[in-house]
């Protein structure tokens, strides 16, 4: 037996590592931007920072899309899955007011199946060009001793630039800001973990089955694409004072994260609907209120703070992009020492 073989006998096949890189550097070469510096395949990405900035700022994130993956592998549909890795990242970004510059993919799994990493990277790609973004390269994993047969993760990190001056910190926030609240398509990326174990577990459902009060598949439902939300803000981006990525820890844990001493946000809880797809788990899975508000977005994926004068701008660009929009709450003063709080004010 020759080492190679040896190799092979121990789970990792380089032949099939081979042919999955031959697939993913097409689809990488087709997101290259007028920005893209190198040559796809090498041992680093490289993309040039954009002419006309005068104290630009490189932003950067990672992230993944958690158990959505058992997901995609039971549905058999894995090229959005890819999709959401990029929306989500280029929210996280957003958030700071960046434009993407250029994107890294990480798949690892037990066994590579180069027809499957195709389709992950397929949606990656699809993202990355809908943002006019490199996709600079990646890397795939072989590890057989780690993940179960079928099972993969995902995960990408992203760069962008953002001029100094113009960057989103949550420093403008003030007392009379209104919360702008923006729709979600779903899940998105948060809160896997939970929703599976209601509706498999609890629900008894199977991938193919019809989801209630929604009509349509399992699978479907629960692969929503996570939506990205530069489209409805990059317009309006010089009329925000700061915006906050609905991502675990809901709203509550994600809002606080942008909000100064001396002030809280109190969110009207009435005031936008509850998609089904969150009344349908809270009733199934007999999860509590506030547990809900821990772990999902409750159909709100992305939060702008604004001045009051800015309101309907705002509103009006998220509308032009479909995407529905309602004012939430408000930024409220309180003693000066105090920490930044989220409240629900039911109504």
């Amino acid at each position: 037996m020759t080492k190679t073989n040896r190799y092979a006998a121990a789970g990792v096949k380089l032949d099939t590592a081979e042919e999955t890189k031959r697939r993913i550097a097409k689809l990488v070469s087709a997101t290259r931007t007028s920005l893209a510096r190198g040559q796809v395949g090498g041992f680093g990405g490289m993309v040039r920072v954009p002419d006309g900035y005068k104290k630009p700022v490189l932003v950067m994130s990672t992230d993944g899309v958690g158990s959505k993956v058992l997901v995609a592998a039971a549905a058999g549909i894995h090229d959005t899955i890819g999709e959401d890795l990029v929306n989500h990242s280029v929210n996280d970004i957003l958030v700071h007011g960046a434009t993407p510059l250029a994107f890294l993919d990480y798949i690892a799994a037990g066994n590579l199946v180069p027809e499957i990493a195709e389709q992950i990277v397929a949606g990656v790609a699809r993202g990355c060009r809908a943002h006019d973004m490199t996709l600079a390269g990646g890397e795939t994993a072989q590890m057989p001793d780690l993940y179960q047969p079928g099972h993969y993760d995902l995960a990408g990190s992203i760069v962008g630039v953002v001029e100094e001056d113009a960057a989103l910190h949550g420093d403008r926030v003030a007392a009379g800001d209104q919360l702008i609240g923006f729709a979600s398509t779903g899940l998105h990326t948060n809160g896997y973990t939970l929703a599976r174990r209601i509706v498999f577990e609890s629900m008894k459902l199977k991938i193919d089955d019809p989801f209630p009060e929604i009509g349509q598949a399992v699978g479907q439902v629960l692969l929503a694409v996570h939506r990205s939300y530069a489209p409805a803000l990059r317009p309006v981006l010089g009329e925000v004072h700061a915006l906050a990525h609905v991502t675990g820890g809901g709203i509550a844990g994600n809002l606080v994260r942008l909000l100064p001493t001396g002030v809280e946000a109190v969110v009207d809880a009435g005031s936008w609907p509850w998609p089904p797809l969150f009344r349908v788990l809270m009733r199934a899975g007999q999860v509590g209120r506030d547990e809900m508000r821990r772990v999902f977005n409750l159909g709100v994926g992305m939060i702008a703070v604004v001045g009051r004068d800015d309101v309907e701008d705002v509103v009006r660009a998220a509308q032009r992009t479909q995407v529905p929009a309602w004012i939430i709450g408000e930024i409220r003063s309180t003693r000066a020492s105090s920490a930044a709080t989220v409240r629900f004010e039911e109504r």
